[in-house]
């Protein structure tokens, strides 16, 4: 009961911000000891933090508590299809550090020795008391990769390890913390959920514009990830069928489709993969791929907002932000020019995490199986 107790409080921390122990009391329901007792015990393990005692009330000044940057450190691995990511975390989301390399497609040997090796420089630039308090390793990795042959431009012989490798486990029994394992664009999804916007809504729509597009639900300020983990494929979602082909969002709003049109127009596609901030592109050429994006996400949202009374669907992806800004803008607009009789549009937002979002994703995976509750099971208010 100490530990739900303790998990109930760091959650409560996170989501909301730094909070007075009598604060902590109300929204929670549990006694003014207990909570102090929880409070004393979290600072005396280094995971919380006091902070300047806020004066001008009646009675003592209250003291706010927050969460300790050097309480825990969580590392995250991105496995893309055209680049690796692998980062160190505070125990607030702070990047402490990242190895990254482009590659033309994803093969297991290589990520596994990339993982190993990255994982030994950042935790080299540790403290032995910092590394001590290293979680874990997330992993963010699109599902059934041996079937993306064909759109990586590789033979199938190439991808049909990863149909019965666990890199997982091959990483796990190389160092002694846990390692954890999640589709790529729900992980996404999932760094909304701990490292973003405390003011986000309760239920929402969540894309990840990257090689392909996908995305994640968040129902009651719970991802939900379905039977197999893949709920929510919301590239798989048709936006047009004529006879027996269907066309789907992933044709239309993905980096695989504008890296071929670079590509047919002439120019470079290596800087679209290795920093959104490197992109230099033609107007004409990411002009109608942003059009044809912004149609087929407008299409999607229709439908599934016919399915789910979203409140607002959030857009982001390995995209520079100006480049994303144009995109949420004009399918708040596009939205607005088509309407549909019997829904509410929902409010169309920007992520606030940006094109760290899987990674991120991978490393709240340790910290929330090792911190944090479902605050809606427990909160009475």
């Amino acid at each position: 009961m100490r530990a739900h107790n303790e998990r109930l409080v760091l959650t409560l921390i996170r989501q909301v911000g730094p909070l007075a122990k009598a604060e902590i009391a109300r929204l929670t329901g549990l006694s003014a000891q207990t909570v102090s007792v929880i409070m004393r015990g979290l600072e005396a393990d280094g995971l919380l933090k006091k902070g300047e005692p806020v004066r001008g009330k009646v009675g003592q000044p209250s003291v706010p508590m927050n969460l300790a940057g050097d309480g825990a450190y969580f590392l995250g691995l991105k496995v893309g299809r055209r680049s690796l990511d692998l980062i160190l975390t505070d125990f607030r989301g702070h990047v402490e550090g990242r190895v990254s390399v482009t590659h033309r497609y994803p093969d297991p040997d290589n990520v596994i020795a990339f993982a190993n090796e990255s994982i030994e420089i950042l935790l080299g630039k540790l403290s032995a008391t910092q590394r001590a308090r290293v979680a874990g390793l997330g992993i963010a990795i699109p599902f059934r990769l041996h079937d993306w042959a064909q759109p990586l431009g590789v033979a199938q012989e190439d991808m049909a390890d990863w149909q019965d490798r666990d890199i997982a486990a091959d990483i796990a029994d190389r160092w002694d913390f846990p390692v954890y394992l999640r589709n790529d664009a729900s992980a996404a999804c999932g760094a909304e959920l701990v490292f973003g916007d405390k003011n986000r809504p309760r239920d929402f729509l969540y894309f990840f514009i990257g090689f392909f597009v996908g995305g994640g639900m968040v129902l009651d300020n719970t991802l939900y990830t379905g039977r197999t983990g893949n709920a929510a494929a919301l590239g798989s979602i048709p936006i047009g069928i004529e006879g027996a082909k269907v066309r789907q969002l992933v044709d239309v709003a993905s980096l695989i489709t504008l890296e071929q049109m670079v590509i047919a127009a002439g120019g470079q596609s290596e800087m679209i993969w290795s920093t959104p901030q490197a992109w230099q592109l033609d107007e004409q050429v990411l002009e109608p791929w942003m059009q044809r994006a912004v149609d087929g996400l407008a299409y999607a949202i229709l439908s599934a907002t016919c399915l789910i009374d979203f409140e607002a669907v959030m857009i982001d992806g390995w995209l520079p932000e100006a480049v994303r800004s144009r995109i949420v803008q004009r399918t708040r607009e596009r939205l607005e020019e088509i309407g549909v009789a019997g829904i509410d549009v929902p409010e169309i937002r920007p992520g606030t995490i940006g094109h760290d979002a899987r990674a991120l994703g991978a490393a709240s995976l340790p910290l929330s199986d090792r911190f944090l509750v479902d605050r809606n099971a427990f909160l009475k208010a």
